[in-house]
């Protein structure tokens, strides 16, 4: 059985095309670059369709990052998995966290249990009337169950966040399907956005066995009894596959972090985030336990779409100016930074599926000395 070691770093950056912060770890030999397998990030744009500072900061780091790995930058977008969220409403500070692996002869002394690892897979590239559908739901479920596998994790309980990067319909797709006789979940590209985080959601609780896999095309946006605990979903327009990036913890890895996670069942529960800020032995407004640093939080929000919030109504469907998605960054970013004690924490909008209807998963990686 193969021993891995899996390592975490928060960066943070001026704009979204800054790497220098990165390069600068490469450089002084902290980071490894033919070890990255995953960075995901927070962009200071606004989350939407039109949001091309996710698709900036990606060209940045891949034209980094080429000459480092003797590839072209298309090469390097194939071999590591990037996710970049926008959006840093209110407090949200941009920033990257890059995560590596790497082979190991024998684990370190001291450090027993189940250790932090990842593990990444793609779906095949959907048609634009997939997305939101079925198809999606499906394909997504194994590109899970293999990324659990490149893992090295077996037990669906030692998952504790699938962050998956969705693709989006355009004007363009959308022609393209009514051209081959074929009707999209919908046209609206802004609202594509919500079903392919949703389906992507429901294809992670179908492989983790959280539901049945009798899901049917018009669950996905209206069944949101149908929720998976771990997912989080991002849907941009620079791709039309789903890419799936498992983290929990596993007795193959050697790795000096761990991972934990709980459900916010509203965009207040600072009780849950409490939960899985101790569940890795960090205290809110306290110093970590002795041998505990935190690394980094990363949390889904969305407005509830009942509108309200403990039998309060909240006004962020019905604004107009903002939209909800940013809304509900700002207010539950907000909320974690408090609690975590740093602005720098990955909070993405939208979490359709993801968690019970106005609530998401929150999840902490913590580093063990």
């Amino acid at each position: 059985m193969r021993t891995t070691s899996v390592g975490v770093f928060k960066i943070a950056t001026k704009g979204p095309g800054d790497v220098s912060g990165l390069m600068r770890l490469i450089e002084q030999g902290a980071i490894d670059p033919t070890s990255i397998l995953a960075i995901l990030g927070k962009t200071e744009g606004n989350g939407g369709v039109n949001d091309f500072t996710r698709e900036y900061a990606v060209a940045a780091l891949c034209n980094a990052l080429a000459p480092k790995l003797a590839l072209t930058p298309e090469a390097v977008e194939q071999r590591i998995a990037f996710v970049m969220s926008g959006g840093t409403e209110g407090v949200l500070s941009p920033h990257l966290t890059v995560f590596t692996r790497q082979q190991v002869e024998t684990p370190p002394a001291g450090m027993p249990g189940k250790r932090l690892s990842i593990g990444m897979a793609q779906t095949r590239d959907f048609l634009p009337e997939e997305l939101g559908r079925s198809a999606q739901i499906s394909e997504t479920a194994s590109a899970v169950k293999a990324a659990m596998a490149d893992a090295g994790i077996s037990d669906a309980t030692d998952v504790h966040f699938v962050q998956i990067k969705c693709p989006l319909l355009t004007s363009e797709r959308v022609e393209a399907a009514a051209a081959r006789g074929h009707k999209t979940a919908t046209i609206s590209a802004y609202s594509s956005m919500a079903y392919s985080r949703g389906a992507s959601a429901l294809g992670v609780a179908v492989a983790l066995g959280e539901i049945a896999s009798d899901i049917r095309d018009e669950d996905v946006l209206r069944r949101y009894d149908l929720f998976s605990k771990v997912a989080s979903t991002s849907s941009g327009i620079e791709l039309m596959h789903n890419v799936v990036i498992v983290l929990g913890n596993s007795g193959t890895s050697a790795s000096e972090f761990e991972i934990a996670h709980a459900v916010m069942s509203d965009a207040i529960d600072a009780a849950a985030v409490t939960e899985a800020l101790g569940s890795v032995g960090i205290r809110p407004g306290a110093q970590a336990k002795a041998g505990r640093e935190l690394v980094n939080v990363f949390a889904k929000a969305e407005a509830s779409p009942d509108g309200t919030v403990r039998g309060l109504r909240h006004t962020m469907l019905e604004d107009t100016d903002i939209s909800s998605t940013r809304h509900a960054r700002a207010a539950v970013g907000g909320l974690i930074a408090g609690l975590a004690g740093t602005s720098a924490v990955y909070v993405s909008g939208g979490a359709e599926h993801q968690g019970p209807a106005g609530g998401g998963p929150v999840a902490v990686i913590a580093r063990l000395s």
